[in-house]
Order: structure tokens, then sequence, then C-alpha cells
């Protein structure tokens, strides 16, 4: 828990005179919040605070956002620490149990993971009921959810087995049905994982490969994926991570938490910023085009924007761009891609903004969906995977902080925000006859 409080501030109503005195609580990174718990009960006030922008929902011990100093912690990890030296799954145990796994540790977690990657058999039958051309996440909104009607043994939030048992699940399916999302969306046949292969390898070889002959994983795209797993596993309480948190506050189970982590993350404003990186990219064309794009960013009447630059928490270099940025050149020399009009524009408008003063006094840096969606296409998904692939690595993020809230300290009260109520009031009802 957070310390006890040592110091207040005082809230003074200047049309009464009235003063309260509210503790100040200090965590061990970022500001210090104002605990306002016992606001209503004492004051008679609520506070407002749309979007949440400056409130403290919760108190969580597993990843730590410094936006303007460019800083993202995972358990305490520089995530560029976490993304060169580490992998996913390694990331995931991390995330889950607070510290790094000792090698007897990580060789037991990796062999757990991997034998539970098969899916029940029967769940591939819920495919067929959606239309073929059906969106990849409306699909994993609708298996992910369906997963509590399969694995009863593990839906008991009330006993630590489970919770630990339904967290491992999810983790090691989620790439199985990402995959099985793929595979229906093109019409080829689904295939299984393969427990010799490391969590990338496999969902690449479940996502390319196909019976007819045998597929060879390229090392380079599996790292390249495996990295793109980790720099999008947990971002702190971002609007999918609340959701889950909001979810979990009812008692709901964790497959249906998890369902509902997806729906929030389906938004454009969240996982589908790489998607609308790309769909803004297919507008602009041609890099002769760009010098009239950065003018019109430029622009505040224009109502165009730059998807792919910026970003709500960081006001510096979202530290996760560093590392998907060079990512990106390797993916790219890699599979020598040289003459895709998309990825030259990309390339090209990346390199002007980065030496535009206007862009640089702003900090308006390209974020780790500029590169994400880059990388992705260059490696063959379709933009309605990107999203897909994004709830894959953030499930080890939301399982996480799912079940912090059942540890010590955790907070199991239900969710249950107020409003600022500005409608009509009291009036009595009048017939239809009677209304004007």
């Amino acid at each position: 828990m957070a310390d006890a409080p040592k110091r207040t501030v005082t809230l003074t109503d200047d049309q009464n005179g009235q003063s309260w005195k509210l503790p100040v609580l200090d965590g061990t990174e970022g500001p210090s919040v104002i605990d306002i718990r016992k606001l209503y009960g004492e004051t008679g006030y609520f506070t407002h605070d749309p979007g949440f922008t400056s409130t403290s929902s919760c108190e969580s011990k597993i990843t730590f956002i410094d936006g303007d100093k460019g800083i993202l912690l995972h358990r305490g990890y520089p995530i560029d620490q976490l993304a060169n030296k580490s992998d996913f799954l390694e990331v995931a145990y991390l995330l889950q149990y607070g510290e790094l796994p000792n090698p007897t540790e990580k060789q037991d977690w990796v062999k757990h993971i991997t034998y539970h990657t098969m899916v029940h058999e029967q769940l591939s039958s819920f495919f067929s009921g959606f239309r073929r051309d059906a969106h990849p996440m409306a699909i994993m909104c609708g298996v992910v959810g369906a997963l509590s009607a399969f694995y009863h043994d593990s839906t008991d939030i009330h006993d630590p087995v489970q919770r630990e048992v339904a967290c491992h699940r999810l983790i090691a399916k989620m790439p199985t049905l990402a995959a099985m999302a793929y595979k229906y969306s093109i019409g080829q046949p689904f295939v299984y994982p393969q427990n010799n292969l490391s969590y990338a390898e496999n969902f690449l070889y479940m996502c390319y490969s196909v019976p007819a002959e045998p597929y060879k994983i390229n090392p380079v795209l599996a790292k390249a994926m495996d990295k793109i797993f980790i720099l999008h596993a947990d971002h702190e309480q971002n609007a999918s991570t609340s959701t889950v948190r909001l979810a979990s506050s009812s008692g709901a189970n964790p497959f249906a938490c998890i369902a509902a982590g997806i729906t929030s993350l389906w938004g454009p404003a969240h996982g589908g910023a790489n998607e609308a990186v790309l769909k803004m990219l297919m507008e602009i064309g041609s890099k002769d085009k760009i010098p009239e794009i950065v003018r019109r960013a430029k622009d505040k009447s224009d109502s165009f924007r730059l998807m792919g630059f910026g970003h709500r928490v960081y006001k510096n270099y979202d530290p996760r761009a560093k590392v998907m940025q060079e990512t990106c050149r390797e993916v790219l020399a890699e599979l020598g891609i040289k003459n895709d009009p998309l990825l030259e524009t990309a390339m090209e408008l990346e390199r002007v903004a980065l030496q535009d003063d206007y862009f640089v006094q702003k900090k308006l840096y390209p974020n780790v969906d500029f590169y994400s969606g880059i990388i992705l296409r260059a490696m063959g998904f379709p933009m309605s995977m990107f999203t897909v692939l994004f709830a894959l690595a953030r499930t080890a993020g939301w399982v996480s902080h799912w079940q912090e809230q059942f540890g010590e300290g955790g907070e199991q009260k239900i969710g249950r925000p107020r409003q600022l109520y500005t409608g009509a009031t009291e009036r009595d009802f009048v017939p239809v006859d009677k209304r004007k």
C-alpha cells in the first residue's frame, strides 16, 4: 500500500467559509495524490474529471509512466532494456509475478504456457457462426468471452489457484485464437500450435503455414514479432486496462473481463491507432504530397491531423517508438522492401517531421503506432489484424492488473463513478392528450 499520509491539503468553500483537510498519499514514483475517498461524506461534494486525466483510480505496482521524461517502466525495468534483452514470455512473467524469473522458473513458465496453447476443439465451431468477412476483432470479442463456457475449472475468482490458471490460459491461448481469426478471414484451415516453437514463432507459424507445404520461420521476423508483443504488453491505466479492472470489480469471470478489454481496445483512438496510420498514408498516396500534408498539419484552422505522431501521455519521445523504429528498419531490410509506395511515404514523412522545427518544438514525435503499422504491413498482416495483435500482447498486462486486484491490498470494491447531472429537474407526468 502507499505510505500513510504525512501531510494534507486544505479544501475551502468560499461561499460558506468551511474548510476540510484532505490527506496526501505518496507513491514510489510519480506525483503524489490527494485522497478524496471521504470527500462526499465529509463535504457533500464530488469531483468532476472527464476522462479521469487527473484521477488515480487504483493503486498498482505493475507499470510506471513519466510522459514528460519519456519513461516507461515495467516493475522498475526500462522498456528498452526489456525489449532488447528479454523476450515476451519473460516480460509476461515479470508483469504477473513482480520479478524476472530465474532459469528454473523461466523453463517451467515457458513450458506451462506452451502446453496451454491449444484450445478446446469445439471452440473451432464458433468461427463458422461468423460471416466470412467479419472483422477479426468482432470474432475475438466473441470467442474470448466464450472461453468461460469451456474452462469452468478456472472461473472461480475467489480461488487463487483458479485465478492463476485462468491467467496462464489467457496468455497461452490468445495467439491461437488470433491466428484462427486470421485464418478464418482468408478461408484457410486452422493450424494447430507446435510445442517446439517459441511464443512468437508459434504465432507466425499458425498464421502463415498451410498443410500443403512446410513453413520456414524467419528468425528476424520472429524476433520483431516478439518485440512488438513486448512493447504492447502493458501501458498502465489506459482505457482497455481500466475497462478490465472495472469489469473485474463486479466479480465477473476472467474471460469476460478480458473480452471487455478487447472491446475497449477496438476503438480507433486506442488499439486501432496503427490502422489509422496506414489509412492516412494511403490517403496521402505518394511522397510528393508530404509538404502539403505537413502544411495542413500545422494549420490550426484545418481539421486534418497527422496520425501516429505525439501521444496523450508522452510529451517526449515515446520510449517504445525508439525500439520500434530500429525494428522497422531491420524488418524492411530483411524483406528487401524498397519500392513499396506506402512504406516510402511513411519513411519520408518520418524524416520530414523529425527535422521540422514545428514538430520538434511541440514534441510531436512518431509514436509506437506509426512504426508498428508499417512493420505489420511489411510482414503481410492485413490492417484488420493490427488491433488483434495488440490485444494478443496486451493480454499479459490485462491479466496482471486483473490478478493484482485480488492480491494483498487489492481494491475489490465495485467501481461506481459519479456524475455531474445537468438534465431536467423533477416534474410531473402529463397525459399525452394534454401535451402541447
